[in-house]
């Protein structure tokens, strides 16, 4: 009886199983071209530590052989579906991302969300069938978020805080690689992990590309692989940044430095003594929101949590004494398939009261078209001065106005849409991740820890 290092039939372990991958590579292209780049972006390597698995750092994929021949022999369709898995975590960067997070919980999420692509792409050449526990996982997910992201079920598996039998049961259905070489923080170079992660983020481009023209309806399935890319590609936001965009210019009661000559201010002190030539403006130009809509969907498909994150983090940056006048004109509209409260903010203190009082109202389907109509009258009622913008917190999914508003409309969502979804061209989409959401409260409580008490908020 041989070992499995000894040659069979000519050939060892490592030349097998490296004419496996080679197999799987050519059999995945021509099923998924879109990923031609991708799937040849990995050097093949037998060993470095990895037995009974496949694995990646990134640059090299090592194999196991022994395993691969032996899961050759089952199945073809298990060696392409774990060779996709590996260059599915490097397109949408899980190696780098797992600094910082809970190694576990992180290797189960990455692989959760890779398999439920590969479910989802209906090739025979990657079919295994109904796993009964990854449809129940799944499905559970889909029940928090829209697309199936690797951030998003690491936040799901958080919140849920398994029992360790329950992880271990998940940990082994889902589990295809080794993810050890997936580098900690620390033990690797920063300009290297840079290169590295800028190198799949490239690819992960010209593959979302080649989806969105003309390999998109080259195959069934495509749109899986693209709404992950996306997510993976998505740039961070500053949502205090975009905030400020709905600002109009007034002037404010200060110095304006900018405007002021200290040459002449100086030389008067010189020759009069105690006379300046010019005195500093007593005004300034300051751009400040003051009519402004925020729209809150209050569908069944928006939780209450996050609807209260979300506008203690808009306070928060409407506090501040750049973006917020004394006095505003502020209407906060909950809306599901119709209008059904209205805030009307004057101040701060009617907008701390608001948040600590706040109260969904709703619960039914989404239309965004009675939000729309309903500021149209209120601007016919002469309700709004110089009204610049509304934004609308919601997760996508209703029924838009087909004309474009007299004022610049941003919906903003927590995770990107289903492709299915189909905005408007005038509209603006921000896509605000909860993690993004909270640093900005993060940044803005530090400077108002006094208007509000942020410890009976709830944490995301």
């Amino acid at each position: 009886m041989e070992n499995r290092g000894e040659k069979t039939s000519g050939k060892g372990f490592a030349e097998i199983g490296q004419e496996i991958l080679f197999a799987a590579r050519n059999e995945l292209y021509l099923n998924l071209p879109y990923l031609d780049v991708a799937l040849c972006a990995l050097a093949f390597r037998p060993g470095g530590d990895v037995t009974l698995s496949l694995a990646t750092d990134g640059e090299t994929l090592y194999y196991d052989g022994a395993w691969l021949s032996d899961r050759y022999l089952r199945s073809r369709v298990l060696t392409n579906r774990a060779y996709l898995h590996v260059i599915l975590h490097c397109m949408l960067r899980h190696l780098g991302k797992k600094q910082g997070k809970a190694p576990e919980l992180w290797d189960l999420a990455c692989d959760a969300a890779v398999e439920s692509i590969l479910d989802e792409l209906n090739y025979a050449c990657l079919n295994e069938g109904t796993v009964p526990m990854k449809q129940k996982f799944w499905g559970e997910c889909r029940r928090e978020m829209k697309v199936l992201t690797a951030e998003g079920i690491y936040r799901h598996l958080l919140r849920r805080n398994l029992p360790p039998y329950e992880l271990a049961q998940l940990q082994r259905v889902f589990l295809v690689d080794d993810h050890g070489l997936w580098a900690p923080e620390g033990q690797q170079d920063q300009k290297q992990q840079s290169r590295q992660d800028q190198k799949w983020q490239d690819l992960a481009e010209k593959t979302q590309t080649g989806l969105e023209t003309v390999m998109s309806s080259q195959g069934t399935g495509g749109e899986t692989v693209l709404e992950q890319v996306r997510v993976a590609n998505r740039e961070d936001v500053d949502y205090r940044a975009f905030l400020r965009r709905f600002a109009v210019p007034r002037e404010v009661m200060a110095v304006d430095g900018d405007a002021f000559d200290y040459i002449f201010y100086t030389y008067g002190l010189q020759l009069y003594g105690n006379m300046p030539l010019v005195e500093p403006p007593e005004t300034k130009e300051e751009k400040r929101i003051e009519d402004f809509v925020i729209a809150v969907d209050t569908s069944m498909s928006t939780s209450g949590a996050l609807v209260r994150e979300f506008l203690a983090c808009t306070y928060a940056i409407l506090r501040s004494t750049e973006t917020f006048t004394r006095k505003v004109n502020i209407r906060i509209l909950q809306c599901d398939d119709q209008v059904r409260a209205d805030t009307v903010i004057h101040d701060l203190e009617e907008l701390k009261t608001y948040m600590e009082n706040f109260q969904l109202s709703g619960g039914s389907a989404t239309d965004f078209r009675p939000v729309f109509a309903y500021v149209a009258q209120l601007q016919a009622q002469g309700e709004f001065t110089n009204l610049r913008g509304l934004v609308y917190f919601t997760d996508g999914m209703g029924i838009y106005p087909q004309k474009r508003p007299p004022y610049d409309t941003a919906f903003v969502l927590l995770e990107e849409p289903p492709l299915s979804v189909k905005m408007p061209p005038w509209a603006i989409r921000l896509v605000l991740t909860a993690p993004a959401l909270e640093k900005a409260r993060q940044e803005t409580q530090a400077a108002w820890t006094d208007e509000i008490d942020w410890d009976e908020l709830p944490q995301l």
